[in-house]
């Protein structure tokens, strides 16, 4: 068993841990309207085989179906739409925003091979996008 060295493993976990500051400072600091138009975030995907061809699952909690658009091009899946901020008129205070919200595009590398969508439902939060094989 290995023992590790606690200076060299401090370093690493501090490093880390700026880097992820870094991240989300960039992912929920850009609520100005000149960036309006520039994705913000990037939501998570899950990407399996199946006997058709591929699912794709996006995580989208909280984003309207009919809001999002989907387009299949040059070997590779298009997301896109917005989550809007949770604030109204009646919002006095904010007193955490951990969930992503504004404008995302997510560009998913699909495997080798020519597909179409077939199917795109909405399932607990998650699009879920299937598509065939040619």
């Amino acid at each position: 068993m290995a023992i590790r060295n606690p200076q060299s493993w401090m370093w690493a976990e501090a490093c880390e841990m700026l880097e992820q500051a870094q991240r989300l400072q960039r992912q929920f600091f850009r609520f100005g309207h000149a960036a309006e138009s520039q994705p913000r975030w990037e939501p998570p995907v899950d990407i399996v085989a199946q006997d058709y061809g591929v699912e794709v699952t996006v995580a989208l909690p909280g984003v309207a179906p009919e809001n999002v658009q989907v387009r299949v091009d040059s070997g590779a899946l298009n997301v896109i739409a917005r989550r809007a901020l949770p604030l109204s008129e009646r919002t006095t205070q904010v007193h955490r925003l951990e969930i992503p919200y504004g404008r995302f595009e997510r560009r998913i590398v699909l495997p080798a091979g020519r597909y179409e969508l077939i199917e795109q439902e909405c399932v607990n939060g998650c699009l879920v996008l299937r598509l065939t094989r040619h």
